[in-house]
C-alpha cells in the first residue's frame, strides 16, 4: 500500500464531521494551533471533503463514495469501533490511513449494558409507565413476574474484548457467575468463571439467565443470534444487544419475543436505525430501547480526540503503527 504523504502541520486541515457532538468546540480548548473545521450534515461534508486532509467522521455520516472526491484525504479516524460501513479495500488502494475508537467507550457501554440488565431485573421500564399513568402497582404474587435480584444469576458475554471483559468485571461486584463467548479462547479470558469458543454457543445459551451482546459484526457474528440461538436458550432468559442490530436475526428475536421463547430484551441497536415506526418493538412490554447510546458520555469527544492526536503525532513522525489501525 503506497500511503498518501502527511501534509507538514501548517498545512494540515482537520474535518470533524457529525450531526451532533462538540468536537469542533472540545478540539479548541487543547490549543493545538492546527486548522480544522465542522461539518454535520451530508451535504456540508460532501461540499468540503476535499479540502479534508483528515477526517473525524460519525457513520452516520460517511459514504464511501465520498473517497473519490477527497484528494487531499491521507487520514480517517472513525468516531465509532465498528468498522462494517467502511470499504477497506478503497483505502488500501488510494493509501489512505483508517483507524477505529475502538476502546474509547468501552467502559461507557459496558455501563450501559450492565443499566439495561438491571433495569429488566427490577423491572424499571414498568415502573416508568405506571409513574405515567399515576398508578401505585400492588406487590406481585406471581414469582416469575416480581422484580429480581443479580445475584447469583449467570451473565453470557458473547464477545469479550474490552467492552465485554469490563461487562465481566461489573457483572462480577453483584455477584453473578460469568460465561465468555469469544473467538481466541487462550488470551483475554481474566473476568470470566468460563470461557468457550464461538461454536460452543448453542451448548451454553441454557445457562444463561442474561445473554449480553458485545462483540463485532463481522460475517461470522451477523445474525449470530438466530431462531435456533433464541431457541436454545431459556424462556425466563432476557438478551441486552449493545453490539450491532444485525447480529441479531431481528425476525426471529420478534417472533421470541411474541411466543415467550425469551422473557425480554434490551436493544441498543437493531436491524435499521432509526427504529422505523411499524417495528412491532415499539410496543412490546417486554422490550426496552435506547437509541444506540450505550457509547455516549461527556467526556466522549474528549476521549476520542485524545485517540486523534496520538494518531496525528505518529503520522507526523512517519510511523506506521497507529491505535486501532485498520486500514
Amino acid at each position: 500500500m503506497a500511503v498518501r504523504t502527511f501534509p507538514e502541520r501548517d498545512q494540515l486541515n482537520i474535518c470533524f464531521a457529525h450531526p451532533s457532538y462538540r468536537l469542533s468546540e472540545r478540539f479548541a480548548l487543547r490549543n493545538t494551533g492546527l486548522n480544522a473545521f465542522e461539518v454535520r450534515t451530508h451535504e456540508q461534508l460532501q461540499a468540503r471533503i476535499g479540502e479534508a486532509d483528515v477526517l473525524l467522521v460519525s457513520g452516520m455520516l460517511w459514504r464511501n463514495e465520498y473517497l473519490e472526491q477527497a484528494p487531499r484525504l491521507v487520514f480517517l479516524q472513525s468516531i465509532s469501533a465498528g468498522m462494517d460501513h467502511y470499504d477497506k479495500d478503497a483505502f488500501r488502494q488510494r493509501g489512505i490511513r483508517l483507524t477505529s475508537a475502538q476502546g474509547t467507550n468501552a467502559v461507557a457501554v459496558a455501563e450501559h449494558a450492565l443499566a439495561l440488565i438491571l433495569a429488566l431485573a427490577r423491572k424499571i421500564p414498568m415502573a416508568r409507565d405506571n409513574q405515567a399513568a399515576r398508578h401505585w402497582r400492588s406487590p406481585i404474587s406471581d414469582l416469575a413476574q416480581r422484580e429480581d435480584e443479580l445475584s447469583g444469576k449467570t451473565l453470557l458475554v458473547v464477545g469479550f474484548g474490552r467492552i465485554g471483559q469490563k461487562l465481566a468485571t461489573l457483572a462480577k461486584a453483584f455477584g453473578m457467575r460469568v460465561i465468555a463467548v469469544k473467538r481466541d479462547v487462550a488470551h483475554g479470558t481474566q473476568g470470566a468463571d468460563q470461557v468457550v469458543a464461538q461454536q460452543d454457543l448453542l451448548r451454553v445459551l441454557p445457562e444463561a439467565d442474561f445473554v449480553a451482546l458485545t462483540c463485532p459484526l463481522t460475517p461470522e457474528t451477523e445474525n449470530l443470534i438466530d431462531a435456533a440461538a433464541l431457541a436454545a436458550m431459556k424462556p425466563a432468559a432476557q438478551l441486552i444487544n449493545v453490539a450491532r442490530g444485525r447480529v441479531v436475526h431481528e425476525p426471529s428475536l420478534i417472533a421470541a419475543l411474541k411466543a415467550g421463547g425469551i422473557a425480554g430484551a434490551a436493544l441498543d441497536c437493531v436491524w435499521e436505525e432509526p427504529l422505523p415506526a411499524e417495528s412491532p418493538l415499539w410496543d412490546m412490554g417486554n422490550v426496552l430501547i435506547t437509541p444506540h447510546v450505550g457509547g455516549e458520555t461527556a467526556q466522549f469527544e474528549d476521549n476520542l480526540l485524545d485517540v486523534l492526536l496520538e494518531n496525528l503525532d505518529r503520522l507526523a513522525r512517519g510511523q506506521a503503527d497507529l491505535v486501532n489501525a485498520t486500514v
